[in-house]
């Protein structure tokens, strides 16, 4: 039995554990990171590498599988990208050296992101466009338990059973998803002939010629990078600086993705009211006001709850900026759904890998630099939210 549009609930569960898996591989072993050096006898910087590297795979991976989605169909591409990250999950649990990890994080996220740019474009399949960002707040309730769980888990489980059996957990997932993919997903994009892979190159060209294309997922993509410049200084800042125990490190980092998905409930509400560009600009405001706030909480240093609340805020801002955002990219682009998708995907990663090779690379002594590159990032989404501004473009038949 494949699951319906009408069965909107158990569609987006199937969809959310399956765009749960890039949350999933990242957030679950940032509290083994000191277990990772230790093992390999290495520093920090190493380990927090295969991460930066991690962001890489994703953003050239999802340009592959865009294409290759709207040529050959969404099913198959997804699950050559699940069984590409369950080897390479297993293999991370066994591997003899940093650089060999570091190298396996790249292959892993780039059969992850399979994933998450075929579910967005199957989504859009399958909704209209004011529909698609109400299913991408639902699918955020789905996927959002992860970031809330991985780091709780993957902190007990580093200190119970290794950081290897991180990575092995995350292997079983990927079966798991792969059994339900070929069971119960149906085929929403038929094969297309029509679509020349050597032709790729010219139609990423001609998206980014659309404006709303560029504003909304530069914008959305700035927004939601600013976050993992938090994900990669987190566990510096609120276990070395401000001397939270690291068992209880995923609490304070499950708050702030508590405050995701309740924001991205709030936005199914929204949406019943107000217009998906509305709510966007809307939440880019609020996204740069706790930016100013945290840059000032990092410079005086104030205490940790203190420096807490503009950082929930921040986090839960996101909850309504990232549906809202990709769902005006992916508007106009019904009949190149899959290479829009990945286009965004690849340039929301592609500023996450900057995002957070800038915290990896400015080491100090207090959280400014975290703080400042996440402002940042909300100034750079407001700059770019400037281009959706003005007619709506038409979508394409």
């Amino acid at each position: 039995m494949h699951l319906s549009k009408q069965n909107t609930f158990g569609l987006a569960l199937l969809l959310g554990s399956v765009v749960a898996l890039m949350p999933l591989s990242i957030d679950m072993y940032l509290p083994a990171f000191s277990d990772i050096g230790k093992h390999f006898n290495t520093k920090q910087s190493q380990v927090e590498l295969s991460l930066t590297v991690y962001f890489i795979g994703v953003a050239l991976g999802q340009l592959v599988y865009g294409p290759l989605a709207d040529r050959y169909g969404r099913r198959m591409p997804m699950l050559i990208g699940l069984a590409i990250a369950a080897v390479t999950s297993v293999a991370c649990a066994f591997v003899p050296s940093i650089e060999g990890l570091i190298v396996l994080r790249f292959f892993q996220a780039f059969g992850m992101c399979a994933g998450g740019v075929i579910s967005r474009a199957i989504i859009r399949d399958m909704f209209e466009p004011v529909d698609v960002a109400k299913f991408f707040s639902l699918l955020m309730l789905v996927m959002g338990v992860a970031p809330i769980l991985a780091p709780i888990a993957g902190a007990q489980m580093s200190m119970h059973f290794g950081w290897q059996s991180i990575f092995l957990l995350i292997a079983a997932v990927c079966i798991i998803d792969m059994l339900s993919v070929t069971f119960l997903l149906p085929e929403t994009h038929e094969p297309n002939p029509g679509v020349r892979l050597t032709s790729t190159f010219s139609t990423y060209r001609d998206i980014l010629r659309d404006r709303h294309f560029v504003g909304y997922s530069m914008a959305g993509g700035a927004a939601f990078s600013s976050m993992f410049a938090y994900i990669t200084g987190s566990a510096f800042v609120l276990i070395d600086y401000y001397g939270v125990k690291p068992e209880h490190f995923g609490y304070y980092f499950g708050v702030n993705a508590l405050g995701f998905i309740i924001m991205s409930q709030v936005n199914r509400v929204l949406l019943k009211h107000y217009s998906y560009t509305a709510i966007f600009h809307t939440g880019l405001k609020v996204l740069l006001g706790a930016g100013v706030a945290l840059a000032i909480g990092g410079l005086a240093s104030v205490p940790l709850p203190l420096f807490l609340i503009p950082l929930f805020v921040f986090v839960a801002a996101l909850g309504v900026i990232s549906p809202n955002g990709m769902a005006g990219a992916l508007e106009g682009e019904a009949r190149r759904a899959g290479a829009a998708s990945a286009l965004a995907g690849s340039l929301q990663f592609s500023l996450s890998f900057i995002f957070s090779g800038a915290v990896g690379i400015i080491h100090a002594s207090t959280p400014m630099p975290m703080c400042l590159i996440m402002l940042s990032g909300a100034v750079i989404a407001s700059l770019f939210a400037r281009m959706t501004l003005g007619p709506k473009r038409r979508a394409t038949a």
